[in-house]
């Protein structure tokens, strides 16, 4: 999965957003499996995934916080 920015994320409804750091958190739990086992060619994506992770629940936050608009409510 590619590494997204805040922008794209914060075009996402809130369902998407949840079901987007689920994958994501089971990605990152195989990830680190791997890593744990000595499989694991490159150790960026262990980054990535947890920035992306990140970058997801500062845009959950900034929705509740209402400092972004949430596309759901305009609808």
């Amino acid at each position: 999965m590619a590494t997204t920015t805040a922008t794209d994320l914060r075009a996402l409804s809130r369902k998407d957003l949840n079901d987007r750091v689920v994958e994501l958190k089971e990605e990152l739990f195989s990830l680190r499996f791997a890593a744990a086992t000595g499989q694991l060619e490159s150790r960026g994506r262990l980054r990535e995934a947890r920035k992306d992770i990140a970058r997801i629940y500062t845009v959950l936050q900034e929705r509740n916080l209402g400092i972004v608009p949430d596309p759901d409510e305009e609808k």
